[in-house]
């Protein structure tokens, strides 16, 4: 699954703002409070809507006045996203999906004013929509397997949810007849962002396994036993490339302990627990655990990393970038907010997206769009065109 464009209108500080030509692997740039952070909470807002309701998703957020854009009319305005999407398992031709939401408030409650998921028919004819709701009620197409079919149109089948702020596509992608939905789904669930944490990673306990790593990394060591136990080439892979990524590193080895703790061994030092303080560096904690997260055997649809330059050294940053790429060429998409030149510099320039706030409201740009910066980047690493203010309006 790859998301080609995201819209959003009426959500915190993003009035009207839109992403076109996505790459698997984008990043953001942005002074602090321009609406990075917004930016990613969308997708935790549509996965607490799917995982729950709109109602819950909102409030959450403070209720739907505090979510909805200043100077908006609550009982008249709508909160809208649209996301257009590739289903990646089919081959690069495969039709452009669009799933459009529009939120309204009434007489104290949210509802769903609309909710829409489509095929694009082609350069001509109707799409076809898998799924129309409005308030609480809608149709759904039951031959989803004949789209593309010669004369063949959509048979749909009348449904109903239990409310009008719970998303038809909580119900309707648990059945596999709805097979566009279903992946929609899966790509909301799945979603994570990396908020990982020095401290949590320092206080773990390494009793029992986990599959993936937490937001704030604080079962890192249950993750690096799991990899162990049951995904070992994999695991040996990290360790191979652990020596490259952190200098000073010659050799990294895995012993398990009787007591089936796994012990890393950098070069010819032993640590018993290579989690603590004194004997782990914050950048090497932090560098692990990504490469833990980057190698997750089952990836992420869509990860979302904030600031990865946090307790890494600058000479780390590129490595790390080139990481990050691999992971997004293997099939999870990932977005980036980042401070630092060092990373800007291991992008391309169709990588590079700004997010800037003008009178209140945040807007986003594509750095290859702005004709200056193309030409330049021909000779030069982004992020020294960005530290010295050569991409126009990346600033403050």
């Amino acid at each position: 699954m790859k998301i080609e464009s995201i819209k959003i209108e009426n959500y915190k500080a993003f009035k009207d703002a839109e992403l076109k030509s996505l790459p698997k692997m984008a990043v953001l740039l942005g002074a602090n409070g321009s609406g990075k952070s917004t930016f990613f909470d969308v997708f935790g807002f549509l996965s607490d809507a799917l995982q729950q309701n709109v109602t819950i998703a909102l409030n959450k957020r403070g209720g739907f006045a505090e979510v909805i854009t200043r100077g908006c009319d609550v009982a008249k305005d709508l909160i809208k996203f649209e996301i257009k999407f590739r289903d990646t398992h089919q081959d690069k031709r495969s039709p452009i999906i669009t799933y459009s939401l529009d939120i309204g408030f009434r007489t104290g409650k949210a509802y769903i004013n609309r909710e829409i998921l489509r095929y694009r028919r082609g350069q001509r004819g109707k799409p076809w929509h898998f799924l129309d709701f409005s308030n609480g009620e809608g149709t759904a197409v039951t031959n989803e397997s004949d789209y593309g079919s010669h004369g063949v149109e959509e048979k749909r089948m009348n449904q109903k949810v239990t409310s009008p702020d719970i998303l038809a596509i909580k119900g309707l992608g648990q059945f596999e007849q709805f097979g566009v939905v279903s992946k929609f789904r899966e790509l909301l669930e799945k979603w994570y962002v990396s908020n990982f944490k020095i401290d949590n990673g320092r206080s773990i306990s390494d009793v029992g396994i986990s599959d993936h790593l937490s937001i704030t990394g604080d079962n890192l060591a249950q993750v690096t036993k799991y990899m162990y136990e049951y995904h070992r080439k994999l695991f040996n892979d990290v360790l191979e490339k652990l020596p490259r990524r952190i200098p000073g590193i010659t050799q990294v080895e895995a012993k398990e302990t009787e007591d089936g703790r796994i012990v890393l061994r950098f070069k010819d030092e032993n640590f018993k627990d290579p989690f603590v303080a004194r004997y782990v560096s914050d950048g090497t904690i932090k560098m692990f655990a990504y490469m833990i997260l980057l190698h997750d055997p089952e990836p992420h649809p869509l990860l979302c990393i904030e600031e990865p330059e946090n307790f890494l050294h600058p000479d780390l940053l590129l490595q790390l970038c080139e990481e990050i790429r691999e992971y997004s060429e293997r099939g999870g998409q990932v977005f980036v907010s980042t401070h630092s030149p060092e990373f800007v510099n291991g992008l391309k320039i169709d990588e590079l997206f700004y997010i800037k706030k003008e009178n209140g409201l945040s807007h986003i740009y594509a750095v290859n769009e702005d004709v200056l910066a193309v030409e330049l980047a021909k000779d030069n690493q982004l992020g020294w065109l960005w530290r010295n203010k050569y991409i126009h309006g990346a600033n403050l």
